[in-house]
């Protein structure tokens, strides 16, 4: 039987779903263990969160991990995630891309080496410090992860140095939305429509899509990324297919997220998931979330993706109940001084 120490993990469940002539009638599941408790076990399957009672569990046995995606797969994914979060000031190395927004986030200010750089790759590293410099920046590079390793050996051997791990993490839309039960009753409270009484934390407040962010949304912003200057505002809203998710509570804005549709429109990209403090562990983040995902679906959306770094447990451990696993991962590298 599953302990906890498999949640996480790949498994395979085998249950009963019926009797037929005094036989017991199975069915397999394959997915991510997501939750476990001594009464039911809810597993992340491709088809969406499946949430199983023990008493029905025949079988259940880890497997192994699904294989590395391809090359390919990393380069797309990448790509709708730069779509998704667009530096104003963009260049070329090649297929490689080259951002700038005035230093506000790694993502908007480093190189992404996918693709040929039409160079060696000593001449490719080159040409990026001296893009960086001509931009009185320092040069940043992101390199994804197994992809990228050439590259990083290459700025190994420079002294460049790495910010912490970054999670590429995806999930099928379908594990997202509704009928999926709640991760728990603290994760998911229920929904309260607009035109419901007065909200307060304890009676679930609405989420509020819009197309633009207000002020509030955007101070949250810049108080998470540390200002908020022009090339951030572009970045927030230059996408063509975007909603500023908001959730309120006697008035103050308690949960604020950002959803883009990119990737020929395969991908909802979720982004600056915030709570605030004394709002923590209502549910908030999540209902964010699916209530993004619900649009992303309208919008013909059949992927989600986030960027999380590794060593915000909290986070990362939300969104595996979510039914998120690693796709990839990324290092963000920094030239030394010069």
């Amino acid at each position: 039987m599953l302990r906890q120490q498999d949640v996480g993990h790949r498994i395979v469940v085998r249950r009963i779903v019926g009797i037929r002539e005094g036989r017991p009638l199975f069915s397999d599941a394959l997915g991510e263990l997501v939750e476990l408790n001594e009464t039911h076990l809810t597993i992340a399957t491709a088809q969406g969160r499946l949430r199983v009672p023990v008493a029905e569990v025949h079988r259940a046995k880890r497997v192994p991990p699904t294989r590395r995606p391809t090359a390919t797969a990393v380069v797309e994914l990448e790509l709708a995630a730069d779509e998704a979060w667009p530096a104003p000031v963009r260049g070329r190395l090649g297929d490689w891309l080259l951002r700038s927004a005035d230093g506000w986030t790694g993502r908007a200010n480093s190189a992404l080496p996918v693709g040929d750089p039409d160079r060696p790759l000593p001449a490719a590293v080159d040409a990026i410090e001296r893009w960086y410099a001509a931009h009185g920046q320092p040069a940043m590079v992101n390199t994804p992860l197994p992809l990228a390793v050439p590259v990083g050996a290459e700025l190994d051997a420079r002294g460049w140095s790495a910010r912490p791990l970054t999670l590429v993490q995806t999930v099928p839309l379908a594990t997202l939305r509704p009928p999926a039960p709640a991760v728990s009753p603290a994760d998911d409270p229920p929904v309260v429509h607009a035109d419901a009484p007065p909200a307060t934390l304890a009676t679930a407040p609405p989420v509020v899509l819009a197309a633009a962010p207000p002020e509030e949304w955007l101070a949250v912003a810049a108080g998470r990324k540390g200002g908020l200057p022009a090339s951030a505002r572009h970045i927030l809203t230059a996408v063509d297919r975007v909603r500023f998710a908001q959730v309120y509570a006697d008035g103050v804005l308690v949960a604020t997220g950002r959803g883009t549709v990119t990737g020929q429109g395969r991908w909802l990209g979720l982004s600056l998931i915030e709570v605030a403090p004394q709002a923590r562990r209502q549910g908030l983040a999540a209902r964010v979330i699916r209530a993004l995902a619900d649009w992303g679906a309208a919008e013909g959306a059949t992927l989600a993706f986030l960027q999380v770094e590794q060593r915000n447990t909290e986070a990362v451990a939300l969104y595996r109940k979510l039914g998120f696993t690693t796709h990839h991962t990324y290092l963000t590298r920094v030239a030394p001084p010069t």
